[in-house]
């Protein structure tokens, strides 16, 4: 089970994500209250194991600036949380390897995922880290072809019960392995991810 830790904010929160057994971690660069600056990632992401696997998250952003930004600082992958097209996540897909594309679910986006340029898709609430549920039902509406990556409400009492109703490639989760916004809890990161390896 991939295992995504989003809204990285400082290095310690990082670091455990790491130690517990994450698959990758994020940082956001859209408006959000887990805002991060290009500076603060880059020194972040010096201090993690090599080949870790870190995402840059961005809604609505010009293709070019997405790529210079993950370049700078020194992302593998980025994550397209917006009503971005299939054309620009082409355009960011044809020099960044990995990348997410997020739909909301029981969307048109979410019924035509398998369009965009990458078989990793996330789906997630209309209210992206808010910590809203969404009926798990309308994942139905999915290409069979796509790599299901589930988000939107996670945490750790419900995360595993979510993988055996949606059986998804991976999840991803924010506020709900957090004690305030942008500051996340040790021991909520540490049951999550094991909960959702159980």
């Amino acid at each position: 089970m991939f295992v995504k830790i989003c809204g990285i904010t400082r290095l310690q929160d990082a670091l455990c994500a790491v130690e517990h057994g994450a698959d990758a971690i994020g940082f956001i660069f859209a408006e959000s209250k887990r805002k991060v600056s290009v500076s603060i990632v880059s020194e972040i992401v010096e201090q993690l194991p090599k080949n870790f696997l870190t995402i840059g998250v961005f809604r609505d952003q010009n293709p070019q600036q997405i790529i210079e930004t993950i370049r700078e600082a020194g992302l593998v992958g980025a994550q397209l949380h917006g009503q971005e097209s299939v054309q620009e996540v082409a355009e960011v897909a044809s020099v960044i390897k990995f990348i997410v594309k997020s739909v909301v679910a029981g969307s048109v986006d979410a019924k035509n995922a398998d369009q965009f340029a990458t078989e990793m898709i996330m789906v997630d609430s209309a209210n992206p880290g808010s910590g809203t549920n969404y009926d798990l039902n309308l994942l139905c509406e999915l290409p069979p072809s796509v790599r299901l990556i589930l988000s939107g409400g996670l945490t750790v009492s419900n995360v595993a019960p979510s993988i055996r109703t949606a059986s998804p490639w991976g999840v991803d989760v924010s506020s709900g392995v957090e004690s305030t916004p942008g500051i996340k809890d040790y021991s909520k990161i540490r049951d999550f991810i094991a909960n959702a390896r159980a």
